[in-house]
């Protein structure tokens, strides 16, 4: 039970101050897991991939996935629900006093200040996801993927050249994964 509520407590926190979406939510996921051991940095990496690749907000997908590792489907609906219960009721706060404000100089300068913030936790999270995937043994040349950086110029010069949809860039990677293993 005490692991439940600290599990709760977790996203509930993440779900308060991870301002830009998924991404956003990875420094809170790397604490999290410093923290609690409750899964591993690799695991990070499996869920990164798991979340982007299936239908849904990729922080909910987390959420979801590090509470069923925790304890089970009954950890999954509560982490996801403390995850969202943040938005719900910020989402309701402003809805209900933006008309009142939308105007305001103190209103215009607070989203200022948040679009800086939500950069820099996307970026914190983008360059760990990077590290994680060409340094898998930590950064050290033995550990160094050349493969993956190769299949992630490939997919880039792919999606830039010729416009290739993200469902396909899901689609190519998890079918050349699927090769590596063989």
């Amino acid at each position: 039970m005490k692991t439940l509520f600290r599990l709760m407590f977790e996203f509930f926190k993440t779900g308060l101050f991870a301002v830009g979406g998924g991404l956003a939510t990875l420094p809170f996921i790397y604490d999290m897991v410093d923290k609690s051991g409750w899964f591993t940095h690799l695991d990070i990496s499996n869920m990164i991939a798991i979340s982007e690749s299936t239908p849904g907000a990729m922080g909910i997908n987390m959420s979801t996935y590090v509470g069923y590792l925790v304890d089970g489907i009954s950890g999954a609906l509560l982490a996801t629900l403390a995850l969202v219960t943040p938005s719900v009721i910020i989402i309701i706060i402003i809805a209900k006093g933006m008309e009142r404000f939308k105007n305001s100089k103190t209103v215009e300068c607070i989203f200022k200040g948040l679009r800086p913030a939500s950069t820099a936790l996307i970026a914190a999270a983008g360059l760990r996801v990077a590290k994680l995937a060409f340094f898998p043994n930590g950064v050290t040349m033995e550990g160094f993927s050349l493969l993956a950086v190769g299949i992630a110029l490939g997919l880039y010069v792919l999606i830039r050249k010729y416009k290739l949809h993200p469902l396909a860039c899901i689609a190519l990677s998890a079918f050349v994964g699927c090769l590596l293993q063989m």
